[in-house]
């Protein structure tokens, strides 16, 4: 039996996984292509904030009090709507180790791969660069990937290109709002022309 192969953080870069992948594992034929990566900020696309008037529906259970009071305004309907789209889900949120804590089962979500941050700046005096932005490239080692935040700008998306041997799509979410229809409309659209290698979207 010819034992699975896995690619995780780090192992994907795209020209040799193309080679590996038309090579497959012992003569059965090409590998399948791994989904592509989900990067997903909680402040703004699952915590809406911030819209005139400032008022939004919340949702049980209680939230503890040694939880932010914002937490309540997660939808759990917004759980399944993720769960269905054809990527692997990562936190890529300041919530860090907490939003497996707290905001995973609010969604019915199972414990999810996060993004670590690093300590410094990893790209001092790239005005406009969102500090987030060098990490999840890195993570993503040329994997095609979405990420959805409220505060990706023009330098993200030069960034990206730049850097980033595979297709992406930065998108960027109205945080008064949160994730809509047609947000999820937008990322199921756009990952069903993923490739290995590609323009940012």
């Amino acid at each position: 039996m010819t034992s699975a192969k896995v690619y995780g953080p780090g192992a994907y870069v795209a020209g040799a996984y193309e080679g590996e992948r038309a090579r497959g594992t012992g003569g059965e034929g090409p590998l399948p292509l791994p989904q592509p990566l989900l990067f997903l900020d909680v402040d703004g696309p699952l915590i809406p904030f911030g819209a005139a008037g400032g008022t939004y529906p919340t949702y049980p259970p209680a939230v503890p009090a040694s939880v932010s009071p914002l937490l309540a305004r997660l939808d759990p309907a917004q759980g399944p709507r993720l769960a269905a789209l054809p990527y692997e889900l990562v936190w890529a949120t300041t919530w860090e180790e907490e939003a497996n804590a707290w905001v995973a089962p609010r969604l019915g979500l199972p414990a999810l791969p996060l993004v670590p941050w690093p300590d410094e700046d990893p790209a001092p005096g790239r005005a406009g660069l969102h500090w987030k932005t060098p990490a999840l490239v890195a993570w993503a080692a040329g994997r095609p990937f979405a990420w959805v935040d409220d505060e990706i700008g023009a330098a993200d998306r030069v960034w990206v290109a730049d850097h980033h041997p595979g297709r992406a799509l930065l998108h960027r979410v109205d945080p008064g709002r949160g994730l809509g229809a047609a947000d999820f409309e937008a990322l199921a659209g756009w990952v069903s022309g993923v490739g290995p290698v590609g323009p940012v979207g």
